[in-house]
């Protein structure tokens, strides 16, 4: 089944998005561009999508997800091969991304069968000794999911397995910037069994989601992304659930009674995973003066070590920027950085004119 086609069968002719490969601007994909007029048809597809989740019975749900994964796994290679091509990120990071994914829709296939209820005992108040009351769980309803562009694969498994092993219809929109590896997933939770209606992928832009953010039948809105539009979500959803991860604070501390060469391994590998675009990853790092000379020589060595460019070779440590815009940000920080009196260590150099950056380091 080619997810466009559902797009295409629910709104005549819209626009696409050309999706490129942010290290040679190779064009990888095409998606529908689809806008609020589109609105009213993905709600009909959910609601029969929702009628269809939520009569699956636990055992199925959980049937469902391990065989996705299963058959995620059997074409991994595939996937992290479309992960670093719409996302730019390297090869062995897409790996790693594509068997947390496979390990996320496991692990909701488990909570599918347990995740049922809970009977409490009364006994706790004098008189109600022989009594106890119970509870059970049942779907929540439709759910909005809208996900990133720097996990495009994992992060859309993380908001997909839980609700289809809770019996929930999700509307899924991914990424304008990355949307492929989502929808090839949810191709894949089709052929393992899921209802096709189960989940109805939304591409498209910010108007898009903020049209599907104020439908009155969305139950909860689960966003990873930025805080400005996070912010927006949330003014624009009414007493909606809300989940929303909007990025990190991330500062290390390193005490002079470390391991220092592990030490500055792990601030090297989160400070320039996936290019650096990595809420969770290093932004600062604060050390204890007495190791300070020490650390900062071997963090420079190991950054000058790194291996950048061509995502789709084994041996490429970091990769592109996603758009020429994040990479002009990037050199717009370390510049005002450094007019700040801060001094560039290592990096800070454009590979080609292209979005691939050596890895800059200043103090």
């Amino acid at each position: 089944m080619s997810l466009t086609s559902v797009s295409r069968a629910l709104v005549q002719q819209p626009a696409l998005i050309d999706v490129y490969n942010p290290f040679d601007g190779s064009l990888v994909g095409s998606v529908d561009n689809l806008g609020a007029e589109a609105v009213p048809a993905l709600l009909a597809r959910a609601r029969q999508g929702g009628r269809e989740s939520a009569a699956l019975p636990r055992h199925r749900r959980a049937a469902i997800l391990e065989h996705a994964a299963q058959l995620i796994e059997r074409d991994a290679a595939d996937f992290a091969g479309l992960i670093v091509d719409e996302a730019g990120k390297t090869l062995r990071q897409a790996e790693k991304e594509v068997k947390r994914c496979i390990n996320t829709l496991k692990l909701s296939a488990e909570e599918a069968r347990r995740n049922a209820g809970e009977v409490v005992p009364f006994d706790a108040y004098e008189g109600s000794e022989s009594r106890q009351g119970w509870f059970t769980r049942e779907p929540l309803g439709l759910i909005l999911a809208i996900t990133p562009y720097n996990d495009p694969l994992n992060l859309v498994a993380h908001k997909l397995g839980p609700a289809l092993a809770g019996g929930n219809a999700v509307i899924l929109k991914p990424s304008e910037l990355a949307p492929l590896s989502a929808l090839k997933l949810v191709q894949y939770l089709v052929e393992a069994g899921l209802p096709e209606a189960v989940v109805t992928v939304a591409t498209g832009g910010a108007e898009l989601g903020k049209a599907l953010v104020a439908v009155r039948e969305v139950r909860m809105v689960s966003f990873t992304g930025g805080f400005a539009t996070g912010e927006q979500i949330a003014h624009g959803a009414g007493l909606k659930k809300l989940a929303m991860d909007l990025g990190g604070n991330a500062p290390v501390l390193v005490l002079k009674d470390c391991d220092l060469e592990a030490t500055v391994e792990s601030c090297v590998s989160g400070a320039f995973w996936a290019a650096g675009q990595n809420c969770i990853g290093t932004q600062r790092i604060l050390v204890d003066a007495s190791i300070y000379e020490a650390f900062r020589a071997r963090f420079v060595a190991l950054t000058q070590a790194m291996v950048w460019g061509d995502p789709g070779r084994r041996e490429t440590d970091m990769g592109p920027m996603i758009t020429e815009a994040a990479a002009r940000q990037i050199e717009a920080r370390v510049n005002q950085a450094l007019e700040g009196g801060a001094r560039l260590l290592c990096g800070h150099q454009r590979q080609g004119g292209g979005l691939c950056a050596d890895s800059a380091r200043k103090r």
